[in-house]
């Protein structure tokens, strides 16, 4: 089955080896319903080939309404809740949404939540293809109808596997050799 064009494969939660330990401060509380929002963003994502897209975005948008309210109250504090605030902004419609998914992903990393520098540079990539620029982390996919998978547009040169290591990102040669996977396996 052909995933739609407007379709990213970027909807589910960084690789598993992009995780590392965490030193957040356990005097901040961890927001129970942003935690919840969370959940039901990356468990509605659990089967990407069988995704209703159109309610799916309905969702999504009760679920960024809802997050923008917790933050505007300033509920949200842990590092974990900036970190799914991230998320849930990443599956937004507008660049304003992958904006805003980008800077609550540096909090997250800054209130020792590391594993959030791979959504930081994904967010951050989404919002350069969403404004008419190349990514530079080389974090989105996409299956135009009738084409190959591509990662395009995406300034390759621009930072180095070191910094994408950093960042939780696959080197290139490994981005290449998923693209060629997807291509098999989703033609």
């Amino acid at each position: 089955m052909r995933f739609p064009f407007a379709a990213l494969l970027l909807i589910c939660a960084p690789p598993a080896w992009a995780a590392g330990p965490t030193a957040q401060d356990p005097d901040r509380t961890t927001n129970a319903e942003m935690t919840a929002i969370f959940d039901a963003d990356q468990a509605a994502r659990d089967k990407p080939a069988t995704i209703d897209w159109k309610v799916l975005g309905v969702a999504d948008k009760a679920r960024r309404v809802r997050t923008q309210a917790l933050l505007d109250t300033g509920a949200l504090d842990s590092a974990d809740d900036f970190y799914h605030a991230a998320y849930v902004f990443q599956h937004g419609e507008a660049p304003e949404d992958f904006l805003k998914a980008h800077a609550l992903a540096v909090v997250a990393v800054a209130r020792g939540k590391p594993e959030a520098s791979w959504i930081a540079a994904a967010t951050l990539d989404r919002y350069l293809q969403n404004i008419g620029q190349p990514q530079i982390y080389g974090t989105q996919f996409r299956h135009p109808p009738k084409e190959k998978w591509t990662q395009e547009p995406y300034r390759r040169d621009l930072l180095s596997d070191a910094i994408r290591k950093a960042s939780g990102v696959p080197p290139l040669a490994e981005q290449d050799k998923q693209r060629e996977d997807w291509e098999r396996e989703w033609p």
